[in-house]
């Protein structure tokens, strides 16, 4: 009887150190990364998504240009360390932070109660409006201009967010979801939609077709800012981030950046 017990009590103190051991090590893996491992890590990890200029795209020899990129780059530089970009779309960005492929998603990352319960948001570094755009010759003023109509938004981009809801109250309406700006704008050029959500940004990749001046910017949907975003449960790093944000507006970076790449001076940037 006195050795089952001990094989018993045996048996139950390995559970407890086996079970402390998983929770150490979920603590471990849920744990936000701080500033100075941050650093000592020797490399800022950045996701962007190359299919949404002017914010990210490629250049001529395939390398990474764009407001985004301008950001991360001199918020890598006042870090001290080299910067890697993680190519991911609109859709990926969430997962690729909490997966740790990536440090920070710098991608026209639009705030929202609904992300903020995934990741931590900075204050925001820039900011547009989304709009509708259709063919100069179709008659649209509002949502309610919609009815009956196929409108394309990219995969969960706010435009994505604001025009679902639209179709709720919209008889007839459809949304079609593609998973990057170019086939969202395709979709418009091919005549396979009769609408499409974007940006306030010159409808780019409309305009580099011939038939690019057949469209219009219709109405706004929503104005939006764009913050950084990190895994959550980290104040420190959270507070350096807002910090070269505050610094970097307050002596005309962000603004520069803005007229550079939007040809538009930065919108009011608030703080919360």
């Amino acid at each position: 009887m006195f050795k089952v017990d001990r094989r018993n009590m045996a048996r139950g103190a390995l559970g407890v150190l086996a079970a402390g051991a998983a929770l150490m090590t979920g603590r471990e893996e849920a744990r936000a990364q701080t500033l100075d491992e941050l650093i000592s890590q020797g490399k800022l990890r950045v996701a962007i998504d190359t299919t949404t200029p002017p914010y990210a795209s490629l250049d001529s020899a395939m390398a990474p240009q764009g407001l985004d990129i301008d950001f991360a780059r001199l918020l890598a530089k006042s870090l001290g360390t080299p910067i890697e970009f993680v190519t991911v779309n609109s859709p990926g960005r969430i997962p690729a932070l909490l997966t740790k492929r990536v440090d920070m998603v710098i991608s026209i990352f639009s705030i929202t109660p609904e992300r903020a319960l995934q990741v931590a948001f900075s204050n925001p570094y820039a900011g547009q409006s989304s709009v509708l755009v259709a063919p100069k010759s179709r008659a649209i003023k509002g949502p309610e201009d919609l009815k009956g109509l196929k409108v394309a938004v990219t995969r969960g981009a706010m435009e994505d967010i604001v025009l679902t809801g639209d179709a709720k109250t919209v008889p007839g309406m459809t949304i079609l979801r593609f998973d990057d700006y170019p086939s969202t704008a395709q979709a418009m050029l091919s005549g396979q939609v009769d609408a499409m959500g974007g940006g306030d940004y010159g409808d780019i990749y409309l305009k580099k077709s011939a038939s690019g001046d057949e469209f219009e910017q219709k109405f706004a949907l929503h104005a939006f800012h764009f913050g950084v975003g990190i895994r959550r449960g980290n104040p420190d790093l959270l507070h350096w981030i807002n910090t070269f944000i505050y610094f970097n507006k307050n002596d005309g970076t962000l603004n520069n950046l803005s007229m550079k790449w939007r040809n538009k001076p930065a919108i009011d940037l608030p703080t919360f």
